[in-house]
């Protein structure tokens, strides 16, 4: 004689289901800002890999080579204008040999050939995320051949820093990361609510 087969009544998978609800419900606002604070992340490492990017290739093509933040990829590009928060109003960025102005569109191996080596728009994964720079609304920083950092074409100073946060998140809640860019070329990424002792720390300006 087969043994009876016993299941969920009505009454349990309810109560299972008004469970699970409430789970969720406790969950979802940890879950959310884990969300926009992975943006965070994923912005700083995309921004620090162009930024590598560009001082290998001023090395690799002995010229100068550019890192700059844009208002879009599109042939009409400049750059990425300051907010009235007092971040740019865009993440996206290129790699240039040249000025990239009204050319982000524009790739190097195009026949005519661009100025862009690499590109990034700001809207691939982090359309949160924003940037803070210093000096305070400064967009490029150019390499040099030896690797180091140098006035931009237009003369003006590079960026030395940059810290990437998120518009969504409160002060409490989000956990922004700071790119450091030394004069000599080399870039770091660190904490800036980190305490001095902490390795992940930033450097005292």
């Amino acid at each position: 004689m087969r043994a009876p087969q016993h299941g969920f009544n009505l009454i349990e998978l309810m109560i299972s289901i008004v469970v699970l609800g409430v789970l969720i419900a406790l969950g979802a606002p940890g879950f959310s800002e884990w969300l926009q604070n992975q943006q965070i992340r994923a912005a700083a490492e995309a921004t620090l890999n162009g930024l590598q990017v560009a001082r290998s290739e001023a090395v690799a093509r002995n010229a100068n080579v550019s890192f700059q933040f844009v208002s879009d990829l599109t042939a009409s590009c400049a750059t990425a204008p300051l907010g009235s928060g007092g971040f740019l109003t865009s993440i996206s960025w290129v790699v240039s040999a040249g000025n990239p102005a009204g050319a982000c569109d524009k790739k190097i191996g195009d026949t005519p050939p661009g100025p862009v080596i690499q590109s990034r728009s700001g809207a691939e994964g982090t359309p949160n995320a924003v940037v803070t720079t210093v000096p305070a609304g400064t967009t490029t920083v150019t390499y040099t051949p030896l690797g180091a950092t140098t006035s931009n074409l237009d003369g003006s100073l590079p960026m030395k820093s940059m810290t990437l946060s998120n518009v969504i998140l409160s002060a409490g809640t989000s956990r922004p990361l700071q790119i450091v860019i030394n004069p000599g070329g080399s870039t770091r990424m660190c904490d800036p609510l980190a305490v001095a002792s902490d390795t992940r720390a930033c450097p005292a300006p």
